[in-house]
Parts: C-alpha cells; sequence; structure tokens
C-alpha cells in the first residue's frame, strides 16, 4: 500500500493572505472547491492528487504556542519540490518572510519560509533517488 499525505486542514485568519502564499509556492496548485458557511470562507487549493484544506476564522491565534518551544502544536508542514531555488525566489520576490536555516547536505536542500499567520513551512528538494543518502540524518546538515 502506498501512503502519502493527501490534505493537511487549516484555519487562517488572513485567508487571501493564504492564498497567495500557496499559489506563489506552488503555481501549479489550483482551486478545487470553495464556499462560504456561517459567513466564513473555506477553500480547497492543490492539485488532483494533493491539496490543503483553508477554513477562515475569525479567532486570534493562542499566545502561548510558538513553532519549535516544545509545546504541542505543529511545527511546520513539509513539501518536496523539484527547484527549491526557483520556489525560494518566487516567494522572496512576493514578501514572505524567509526563516531557512543553515543547512549544507550533500543529497538534499531545505528552506523555510512563514505564512502571513506565522505558520512555518519546509520545502525541500533531493539531488538523489537513493533513499538511503536522502534520509541520511548522520551526514552534517
Amino acid at each position: 500500500m502506498t501512503i502519502r499525505m493527501e490534505h493537511a486542514n487549516l484555519h487562517v485568519r488572513h485567508f487571501d493572505e493564504a492564498v497567495r502564499f500557496l499559489s506563489t509556492a506552488f503555481p501549479e496548485f489550483k482551486v478545487r472547491s470553495e464556499s462560504t458557511q456561517n459567513g466564513l470562507r473555506w477553500m480547497h487549493i492543490g492539485t488532483d492528487e494533493t491539496y490543503i484544506a483553508l477554513n477562515e476564522t475569525r479567532q486570534e491565534r493562542d499566545s502561548g504556542w510558538a513553532p519549535y518551544s516544545g509545546k504541542p502544536g505543529v511545527n511546520h508542514l513539509g513539501y518536496e519540490v523539484e527547484d527549491v531555488d526557483a520556489l525560494r525566489e518566487r516567494l522572496a520576490a512576493a514578501g514572505f518572510e524567509e526563516k531557512t536555516i543553515p543547512n549544507n547536505h550533500p543529497h538534499r536542500k531545505r528552506v523555510y519560509f512563514n505564512d502571513a499567520e506565522g505558520n512555518d513551512w519546509e520545502f525541500v528538494q533531493y539531488f538523489t533517488n537513493n533513499l538511503s543518502l536522502r534520509n541520511d540524518y548522520d551526514l552534517p546538515d
């Protein structure tokens, strides 16, 4: 059985900015479905095989949570891309904040960006199809 993530579901306060971030990161993403329920927007944006479900919220984020703080919650969502440098250029040109940590792995390159909500997104490009090399965490990164 093949396992893959079909979708992630996010609540966002800055709905149009979330759509702009995803459309910039992934130009192949299209709106699959959208509507308004109880005065709040929702959307599925992605490809035919994977997507992000966006749900508009007017609630503020709990100020006690922060990614990588050790508190429960999602630290980041990670996506494999074909050209991480082109993605970096698109997101930077669109004004999104880069948060890339130093990494210099011979078989992968990663960049990190925050969306308008402050969510952290990781994008990785692999330079080999050899899974043991791609997944080698003993090498410097």
